[in-house]
């Protein structure tokens, strides 16, 4: 006999809440779940069903049920693997999107450039507020573990932890199923002391696994990335006398090579937005010091999923601010429409 979809559930909720209590599982248990829907007697009758079956076993009389060896192989088999296809189904979807996001972002940039005549920069999006989404321990050898954490934004990490000891299976499920259950949805803001104390206290004589996989997961959310910035037009500076002197060129050419200066204004401008997302430097207010001689005009975009990322203008202080603002306008609507576009695509 196969299990069908009922028992499948069935089996999972003993399992999981098994591992989380320690204590075996009654009918009445199972009916409390609300996305079953089932009676108790509905429950009795399937628990029965994969007693017999070899999937759970009684301990001792009137006790309720615990998983076999049997359930437990299930569960790894064709429970756990789900999650380990999302994890490649994301990357995946995120390796594809990274190639178009390029080309979008580099044409960006040159249209940007082009219809304004001045220098333009467009950075790549990043993650702001990461919350965890899920994360995955994986046994890769006797001396060491994978965690594959996943955050907001569809942002993976990936962190090799080095063990003392083999883990076997039902250690794996158990730590697996303590650390979602506690972390998932949680900010690293929300990820306290007290929260890393209870869950080394129930990991027991694996602590260390959980303070490791606290650090990784503090890395992975916390991480800054070397921030990909695309520019376009640097050779319109030269069109303004003002601007060409060989000396002042020299220093707003090597600002857009080195790109430095450029992430501190992408910094600058993601975490200082007025109202309507545009910013305005004119001359000494520039954030940039090789640009004191320059307006620098920016934006935010955003893509969803907490993802924001800069679009700017750097020209002479006469620049056309109107039509500079305005191109910033059309162009973030443009990004927003084809991002929406994708996404109805995928």
């Amino acid at each position: 006999m196969e299990l069908d979809d009922r028992k499948v559930k069935i089996l999972k909720t003993i399992i999981q809440n098994y591992l989380e209590t320690g204590e075996p599982v009654g009918s009445r248990t199972i009916s409390k779940y609300p996305d079953l829907n089932l009676s108790s007697a509905t429950i009795r009758n399937e628990m029965a069903d994969l007693e017999e079956m070899g999937y759970i076993i009684q301990p001792h009389t009137s006790a309720g049920r615990i998983p076999s060896d049997k359930g437990y192989r299930f569960y790894v088999d064709n429970m756990m693997v789900e999650r380990s296809k999302e994890v490649e189904d994301l990357k995946v979807e995120l390796e594809g999107k990274k190639d178009r996001m390029d080309q979008l972002l580099k044409q960006a940039a040159k249209v940007l450039a082009n219809h304004t005549n001045y220098a333009s920069m467009v950075s790549a999006p990043t993650v702001h507020r990461n919350k965890l989404k899920f994360l995955q321990l994986s046994r890769v050898s006797d001396q060491q573990i994978l965690a594959v954490i996943v955050a907001e934004g569809n942002m993976i990490r990936n962190k090799l932890i080095d063990v003392d000891t083999r883990l076997d299976e039902e250690t794996m499920l158990k730590l697996n199923i303590l650390l979602n259950t506690n972390m998932c949805g949680l900010s690293i803001e929300e990820i306290n002391l007290g929260l890393i104390a209870a869950l080394k206290e129930k990991a027991g004589i694996h602590s260390q696994i959980i303070s490791d996989v606290m650090d990784a997961i503090g890395e992975a959310i916390k991480a800054d990335e070397d921030l990909e910035i695309y520019t376009s037009g640097t050779n319109n500076i030269f069109k303004y006398p003002e601007l060409s002197d060989g000396s002042k060129a020299s220093e707003i050419i090597s600002a857009f090579e080195e790109k430095q200066e450029l992430t501190e204004l992408v910094q600058e401008t993601l975490q200082s937005e007025n109202n309507t997302g545009i910013q305005v430097y004119i001359g000494n207010e520039s954030p940039i010091a090789n640009m004191k001689d320059c307006s620098v005009v920016t934006a935010t975009y955003e893509l969803g999923d907490g993802m924001k990322g800069t679009i700017g203008v750097i020209g002479p202080k006469r620049m056309d601010y109107e039509k500079v603002v305005d191109s910033l306008k059309a162009l973030k609507a443009q990004m927003d429409r084809i991002y929406l576009e994708n996404r109805k695509e995928e």
